[in-house]
């Protein structure tokens, strides 16, 4: 990999680490115990944004209570769940710092790895990220489901995302900048992370299982995450279903030719119930899954027409003061 362009860091520069949270009363403490440690070697000033995306449980008063006499850390609190990827979003909005760190709250990303990020973002990268060598932690079922995603992903899509490569990264505050300028409502961060381009580079680990707390990422909610990817940044599957149309009509013509063939050369044959029916309902399948690739592609024009916000915020609390939320706190509005 070719060295990045010399650009000049600040000597004193302001890290703001981004700490989406939901349900995650029992991992807060422990991720503080063990960053607080790393944030204080590293050798410049921090701030933690905990972004809490409606929480059922005691998460938000745990943080409201740790902003309360946590010098730095500050709580960002959605008014609803929006989502994971609104939680990011809202805060790279209320991020100040001059690189912005993507971290989760489960520990399974080590904290001690930002020294590395600093280290290679003082060099002139502006995007370090964090690339797991194995993804045993998380099960055979969804390494190879992740394994499928992103081969798929980046089949289909003229940008690539690196392989086995979550939110954990550190950008640059141009970098915030670039993403601050996207404005869809349908977001897909690593899509979005891959577009806006500028020098990157990988900091491989070895992902540990996660310790405290349930993932709240079930299965179909993967599969609908994978979904929101690959149609937000691909038109792949509307292309496939334009050659499978053909293909089927094509398909339809020999088939009518065959059976005209056979009717002029040996009459007519009535005992063909059984093939009509199977063409009939193959083709008839296949313009249901057509018709819900298209509608998948018109949902997403209907919710960006709307024009609503990525995210409302509720209030955002601080040791010096807790404040309710600006008129409007929200990307895109």
């Amino acid at each position: 990999m070719p060295p990045p362009p010399h650009r000049p860091r600040p000597t004193d520069p302001l890290i703001s680490v981004i700490v989406p949270v939901h349900n995650e009363a029992e991992a807060v403490g422990a991720f503080l115990h063990r960053m607080t440690p790393v944030l204080d070697s590293a050798g410049a000033r921090f701030e933690i944004i905990f972004v809490n995306d409606g929480s059922k449980d005691a998460t938000l008063p745990i943080l409201i209570g740790l902003a309360q006499t946590t010098p730095g850390l500050r709580v960002a609190n959605l008014s609803r769940r929006f989502g994971k990827e609104a939680a990011l979003t809202a805060g790279l909005d209320l991020a100040d710092g001059d690189a912005v760190v993507l971290i989760d709250v489960d520990l399974q990303d080590p904290p001690e790895l930002l020294h590395r990020f600093i280290a290679l973002w003082r060099e002139g990268y502006d995007v370090v990220y964090g690339l797991r060598e194995s993804r045993r932690a998380d099960g055979l079922l969804k390494a190879f489901s992740a394994r499928l995603f992103y081969s798929a992903f980046n089949r289909m899509s003229a940008t690539p995302i690196p392989h086995n490569v979550g939110d954990f990264r550190l950008i640059d505050r141009r970098v915030v900048a670039a993403i601050r300028l996207l404005p869809e409502r349908g977001r897909f961060m690593k899509g979005l992370f891959a577009w806006v381009g500028f020098p990157s580079v990988a900091v491989p680990y070895v992902r540990p299982a996660r310790l405290l707390g349930t993932s709240t990422w079930s299965y179909w909610r993967l599969w609908n995450f994978a979904l929101d990817g690959i149609v937000s940044f691909s038109t792949a599957p509307l292309r496939i279903w334009t050659y499978c149309g053909a293909m089927i009509a094509l398909g339809a013509v020999a088939y009518a030719a065959f059976i005209a063939l056979r009717t002029l050369l040996l009459g007519a044959d009535v005992p063909g119930y059984a093939s009509l029916i199977v063409v009939l309902l193959f083709s008839t399948a296949a313009n249901l899954i057509s018709l819900g690739m298209i509608g998948e592609y018109v949902s997403r024009l209907f919710v960006e027409t709307k024009q609503r916000p990525v995210y409302l915020l509720e209030g955002v609390y601080q040791q010096d003061a807790s404040v309710p939320a600006r008129e409007v706190i929200a990307h895109g509005s």
